[in-house]
């Protein structure tokens, strides 16, 4: 990403926050979510590369991983600090090492600023139960795989 975006990213991830804040918690997940300005590259999906593609998959496979026992409701508050550690470690690397022309780029502040809006109810960081932290995870990696080229991607059923 350009020297400037990371002023950006913070900018796109506070106004994502904002309203998981103000929002009672039974709500925010699923408005934010619906009213997402994600869209296409005229039609098509846009552009990654090396650097984003590893990120997003180590988000995925910590995911695809944790996930069979977030949804017994066995995943322990420890667990779920370590699991948005590494998804805040990993979108770390991607804010550092990623290089798409600024109109995906854009595109992508929105996908994570959700990733770690969901990361940080997941740590308990931020008003909201920690499993509704990873179901925003979960719908950001989807949105990611929707919008973005990323041969083989798949995300796990959620």
């Amino acid at each position: 990403m350009k020297p400037g975006s990371l002023a950006l990213l913070l900018t796109v991830a506070l106004a994502a926050a904002s309203p998981l804040l103000a929002a009672d918690h039974h709500h925010h997940g699923h408005a934010a979510q619906e009213s997402s300005p994600l869209q296409l590259n005229a039609g098509k999906k846009w552009a990654t590369d090396e650097a984003l593609r590893q990120g997003m998959n180590s988000i995925n496979q910590a995911m695809a991983k944790a996930q069979p026992q977030i949804r017994q409701n066995s995943f322990s508050d420890d667990q779920y600090r370590e699991l948005a550690a590494t998804i805040g470690k990993n979108v770390g690397d991607i804010v550092e090492n990623c290089k798409l022309e600024p109109k995906a780029d854009a595109m992508l502040h929105l996908v994570i600023a959700d990733l770690q809006a969901g990361a940080e109810m997941m740590a308990g960081k931020t008003q909201g139960a920690r499993h509704e932290g990873a179901d925003k995870v979960f719908k950001s990696l989807k949105a990611y795989g929707q919008y973005f080229q990323h041969p083989g991607w798949k995300v796990a059923k959620t």
